[in-house]
């Protein structure tokens, strides 16, 4: 599953990134605190948090995720936005919260 199917199957919004939007889906990763999702999410990983700051583009690009998605409504920074085009990295928004994400992107792996 890429991340354009992620997309479609769980109404999400594309909101920088969209050169890499064919990326391969493989999981998921919630979590908020940094330091955390270095050390945890994997490669092909979909990565779910409330975090908008330009320093998840960094984690993001580190671990090598297939893309970040901003639950909860929160708007990422305009600089976070620029990063994530240059870097090529998706960043997808929603209204769910980071549960509701979560579940929907396990039902569709599965």
């Amino acid at each position: 599953m890429t991340v354009s199917d992620v997309i479609k199957a769980l109404g999400l919004e594309v909101v920088a990134g969209s050169a890499g939007l064919d990326r391969e889906v493989a999981g998921g990763y919630c979590g908020d605190l940094l330091s955390d999702v270095m050390a945890r999410a994997k490669p092909k990983d979909l990565w779910i948090t409330i975090q908008g700051h330009q320093n998840i583009v960094a984690v993001a690009v580190l671990t090598e995720v297939a893309g970040v998605v901003v639950s909860g409504s929160v708007q990422p920074e305009h600089d976070t936005l620029e990063r994530a085009d240059r870097e090529g990295v998706p960043v997808l928004r929603t209204p769910m919260n980071s549960f509701e994400v979560a579940g929907k992107l396990y039902a569709v792996l599965a």
